[in-house]
């Protein structure tokens, strides 16, 4: 079975960016994503049913501008073969380190760790486990990042095998970049 996810970030609309690129927009059809996974930050509730209207199965996890207290502080979702680590980011300290992000990772036991609140684009392999920071949607400011690129991350998972499209927008020109991460066999015998 196929799966789409979306990956999204730091949203700050309205406070730090009136909403996501019209480019990204065309992108997100309802009925095309199964899952969305969310860092946080969306700032309001129609922000989240914007997110719902997208896909059924969206999971968010609290950033430090969400007032949304429901939402938790750290999520673990299994798709397919992957267990996927949900944070915002704003935990984890130095903000963006990666062993400490890697600490995490392995207090949830996951195979895919997402995490942000940097506003800045990363995906990569570390000790045969994968990490993916999808920066920040709507490209809205940072202090750590001083000019963020409006990116999103779509992900496809069939079986073992986990494809990454990484969608940026730099000066209003997309961008898709891919990155497989296959699990090992061992992992996938346990």
């Amino acid at each position: 079975k196929q799966w789409y996810q979306r990956r999204v970030r730091d949203m700050h609309i309205p406070y730090r960016k009136a909403a996501l690129p019209q480019k990204f927009k065309k992108l997100l059809v309802p009925g095309k994503i199964q899952h969305i996974l969310c860092t946080g930050n969306l700032c309001l509730r129609e922000t989240h049913d914007y997110l719902k209207n997208i896909a059924s199965d969206v999971h968010i996890v609290r950033g430090d501008f969400d007032t949304n207290t429901s939402y938790p502080e750290q999520k673990v979702v299994t798709v397919g073969q992957f267990k996927i680590g949900l944070i915002h980011g704003h935990q984890v300290v130095p903000w963006g380190d990666h062993d400490a992000i890697a600490t995490i990772r392995r207090q949830l036991d996951v195979d895919v760790m997402i995490s942000g609140h940097t506003h800045k684009l990363e995906a990569y392999e570390k000790e045969g486990k994968f990490y993916i920071n999808p920066g920040s949607v709507t490209g809205a400011y940072s202090p750590l990042e001083r000019d963020p690129v409006p990116a999103f991350i779509l992900m496809d998972i069939q079986a073992n095998s986990l494809v990454t499209y990484v969608y940026s927008l730099t000066n209003e020109e997309m961008e898709v970049k891919k990155i497989e991460f296959k699990k090992s066999v061992a992992e996938r015998e346990e």
